[in-house]
């Protein structure tokens, strides 16, 4: 009987050391390199090879780094992290799955930069947001997935905010935003331009039953395969604005509102060759500052002013 109880108390010693010693093995900040190893402890010294081997290494909050130019695989993140790359192109490579899918909590904050996505034509989306709290995301490329930026949380309150990203060649939608019943989006976009994808540039969708705000400002939607800018909901609010922005040669419409809980805003922007200019319907609001550009479109489409305040 001493042995047995001598022996659990020994394994117990030796789970107790081995779980200290992973929680002591995460790091505020690792490193990843083009010629690192996942093996390693992902330090400055001694890289890891991918961000999926770096975020294991890498504690609730922390910071992941590029030394240098690579190619750094898909990943998940789960909790608070940083991962910034502005070394070199810092590549997400992948076929036929996500490049980076965020399945976070309602309180944690993911900030990704440098990044430059590549879905080879036959990948999902480059960034998928099933759940998190605030996403930044700034000075990265998507190109080749059937979704650029695909936003679908269930939780309340998710804020992503976009700069100077670039989105193009998506199958789909460029930037797409549709929350579940009991979730909702907001969603702001600067600097940045949406072209050449197969389906709407940029859609605040609310038929999803969550509610979706979007706020664009200095950024471009052109050259996509359906619409430029696009609020659409008849069941929870959808609302999108644009403040110095173009939409142009759209094969669709440059700003539309459809549904009767859809608003676009528009001032300060210019919207041409478009095959039709502006468009509301069923309900929907295409509501014109009075400050605009809507001319050479084929049909530059009727929508409301608001006089200015």
């Amino acid at each position: 009987m001493k042995r047995t109880t001598f022996y659990v108390a020994a394994l117990v010693v030796l789970f107790a050391g081995a779980m200290t010693a992973q929680a002591q093995a995460q790091a505020t900040r690792t490193w990843v390199s083009g010629v690192g190893d996942d093996a390693n402890p992902c330090s400055r010294t001694a890289p890891c090879k991918t961000f999926a081997g770096a975020i294991s290494k890498t504690a609730a909050k922390g910071e992941i780094n590029c030394l240098d130019p690579g190619g750094f695989g898909a990943l998940t993140i789960t909790k608070s992290i940083a991962i910034s790359c502005e070394a070199g192109t810092a590549g997400v490579l992948v076929s036929g799955t996500n490049g980076i899918t965020i399945s976070a909590a309602t309180t944690d904050t993911v900030y990704l930069s440098g990044l430059d996505f590549e879905g080879i034509g036959s990948s999902l989306a480059g960034i998928s947001v099933t759940q998190v709290g605030t996403l930044r995301v700034t000075n990265s490329s998507i190109h080749q997935f059937t979704t650029g930026i695909s936003v679908t949380p269930s939780g309340n309150g998710a804020v992503i905010e976009l700069s100077d990203v670039f989105v193009s060649e998506s199958s789909g939608e460029g930037i797409f935003s549709k929350p579940t019943s009991g979730g909702s989006v907001r969603m702001t976009i600067d600097r940045s331009r949406i072209f050449h994808n197969g389906g709407d540039g940029v859609m605040a969708n609310g038929n999803g039953g969550g509610s979706v705000k979007v706020s664009v400002r200095d950024s471009e939607s052109s050259s996509n395969g359906a619409n430029g800018f696009v609020a659409l909901s008849s069941t929870s609010v959808a609302q999108l604005l644009l403040d110095s922005c173009t939409s142009f040669n759209n094969s669709g419409i440059g700003v539309s509102a459809s549904g009767t809980l859809a608003t676009s805003r528009f001032t300060r922007s210019s919207i041409t060759g478009n095959t039709t200019g502006v468009s509301s319907d069923t309900g929907g609001m295409a509501l014109s500052y009075g400050t605009n550009s809507v001319d050479g479109n084929g049909a530059d489409g009727v929508f409301s002013t608001i006089p200015q305040k």
